[in-house]
């Protein structure tokens, strides 16, 4: 058997592929609920109603939203020029540690307090992910292991900073950093409920990263690359240099849901601050097909199932691990989707 490219694949091979990868998750998910001895219509009824069957599950589902469509965007972006990073876990802590650093240290008003911890995130997470890109650029070092690698590097550096210098001594021994000012966190869209205006910077990013890929030179230059490099640079496209605004544009956006969980939501920084919202970051992105608008609605869709998969699994007794399956199974059947999208199998 072998893959033979497709020139120009038809809209119905684009689309159809895409949702018969998500009918084929769900029906996965259904088996793994008959085993698990439930009714599968119920269970993801339950899972809808977790989801969004009230004002309060809507604005939470959008809330758990906000740093996946963040870490979406950032692997989007550099997906999209083939820089593969896999590290927006670490750019993410490293948004967060600085907007920590600025919102405690500086005796600012809120006002300027809120926009500087952004800016100071938005470089912050730029620069983790120059470092890897250098090394690739310049020595060929593979990317996806150094980016990999800073996750957990970045995580001992937090620790240890939580443990150390950055400890509340008013926190009871607990290792977590003291909280940023009430007047320096970002507002609630809804009053007495959770979800922060962080959900409409992200919104707001993901519109300005379409038009950046859609309307200007860098994105013609980020997708001329990610389709081949060598015919890029021969026709006078600034390889290295692009790859460099990727990466600061790809860790920035990663680093934004640092930004906006610390100053939004938690107003402080602890270890556990993301339960892997870098690494569900490429789930989202793939599912959205790397499209900025797309990673929008795939950010609210993972959520959803995780939201819901708490409800559910009180009500039906099924284990929330079904969520988790249900990603990896729906990242699976994506890149399926997206090889026969592109490539058709024949024999011989």
């Amino acid at each position: 058997m072998r893959l033979e490219a497709i020139a120009n694949p038809t809209l119905a091979r684009s689309i159809g592929l895409p949702v018969l990868a998500l009918v084929a998750t769900f029906v996965v998910g259904g088996m793994l609920a008959m085993l698990a001895g439930a009714n599968p219509l119920l269970t993801f009824g339950l899972i809808l109603k977790g989801a969004a069957g009230s004002k309060f599950a809507l604005l939470e589902t959008l809330n758990r939203a906000t740093p996946l469509i963040f870490t979406g965007l950032a692997v989007a972006v550099a997906f999209r020029a083939r820089l593969w990073n896999i590290g927006a876990e670490a750019q993410l802590y490293a948004g967060a540690l600085v907007t920590i650093l600025i919102g405690t240290k500086l005796a600012l008003p809120g006002v300027v307090l809120i926009p500087l911890m952004g800016i100071g995130a938005l470089v912050a997470g730029g620069l983790v992910l120059l470092g890897p890109v250098l090394l690739k650029t310049r020595l060929g070092v593979d990317e996806v292991v150094t980016t990999l690698l800073l996750n957990f590097i970045m995580l001992l550096v937090i620790s240890m900073l939580l443990e150390g210098p950055l400890k509340d001594p008013m926190g009871m021994g607990w290792p977590k950093s003291e909280a940023i000012p009430r007047d320096a966190r970002l507002p609630r869209l809804v009053e007495g409920l959770r979800l922060h205006w962080g959900f409409g910077i992200a919104i707001l990013s993901a519109i300005v990263v379409w038009v950046i890929q859609t309307r200007t030179t860098l994105g013609y230059e980020i997708r001329a690359v990610g389709l081949n490099a060598a015919a890029a640079r021969f026709a006078g496209i600034p390889v290295g240099k692009v790859m460099i605004k990727t990466a600061l544009l790809s860790g920035g956006l990663a680093a934004l849901a640092g930004f906006s969980e610390v100053a939004g939501l938690r107003g402080t920084l602890t270890l556990d601050l993301s339960p892997g919202f870098g690494y569900t970051g490429i789930v989202v992105a793939m599912l959205a097909l790397l499209n900025p608008l797309g990673v929008v609605v795939s950010a609210i869709f993972v959520a959803g199932i995780f939201v819901g998969a708490d409800g559910m699994s009180r009500a039906a007794e099924v284990p929330t691990y079904i969520a988790d399956i249900l990603l990896a199974t729906a990242l699976l059947f994506m890149v399926l989707a997206i090889l026969l999208t592109k490539f058709r199998v024949l024999r011989g």
